[in-house]
């Protein structure tokens, strides 16, 4: 029988590299993740509290971690930068968030540092989309219309490739079914192929749906 396996995972050291990047004793190695895991959650929940209330939208590609001794380095990728940029600017923006991470994670001989670059076609990223069709879903469109759409929005940016699935108690029906659509090819056997991946959870009134979204980028 075919098993599921994770594609980012599948592919690491061939066509994908680690979000977080950092060295650590095996005894230390669980505290290290947990961190990791709490300065992600922690800049997601900001970036949700002070986005704009029309757009409805966080924009994270994806979070980078690196550590050194002294130093941990974020690097936020974002679709859309001027949602983080409020009224503040730029700079400002980025110095609450800081302080704000700093603030949660309590450690003292370590600096933190955040950078932010902007992604440049966001909708050919998997998170930004699995965002996009969580809140189409959230306001009560058809489910089918959301993934054509977010397919549509996905093609736009040259990918080979995209595979939508959403799972759950689809328009809130008693049982709960798997729903997908795939358009052109997604190769998910081949190493060498570069496959983007995600999953999503998304909480509505009926219970909790998942959407996983594989894109094909290109091939080696």
């Amino acid at each position: 029988m075919g098993q599921k396996i994770n594609p980012l995972g599948f592919r690491l050291g061939t066509t994908q590299h680690h979000h977080s990047f950092w060295f650590a004793q095996p005894k230390n190695y669980s505290a290290g993740l947990q961190e990791d895991e709490k300065i992600r959650n922690c800049i997601k929940n900001y970036v949700q509290k002070n986005k704009r209330i029309s757009s409805g939208f966080e924009g994270i590609a994806r979070i980078g971690i690196q550590k050194r001794i002294d130093l941990i380095q974020v690097i936020i990728h974002i679709g859309f930068p001027h949602l983080l940029i409020l009224m503040e600017g730029q700079t400002r923006g980025i110095e609450k968030l800081q302080m704000n991470v700093q603030k949660e994670f309590h450690s003292v001989n370590r600096r933190l540092n955040i950078t932010i670059t902007r992604v440049e076609k966001p909708y050919g990223q998997p998170n930004i989309l699995a965002e996009y069709i969580a809140l189409q879903l959230k306001n009560r469109v058809s489910f089918r219309k959301a993934m054509k759409k977010a397919i549509e929005l996905a093609e736009q940016t040259d990918t080979k490739g995209i595979q939508v699935q959403i799972a759950g108690r689809i328009d809130g029906k008693e049982i709960a079914r798997v729903e997908w659509i795939r358009e052109g090819r997604v190769p998910l056997q081949t190493i060498r192929a570069k496959i983007d991946h995600c999953s999503y959870t998304i909480r509505t009134i009926y219970g909790v749906l998942g959407i996983q979204i594989w894109i094909f980028v290109d091939e080696e």
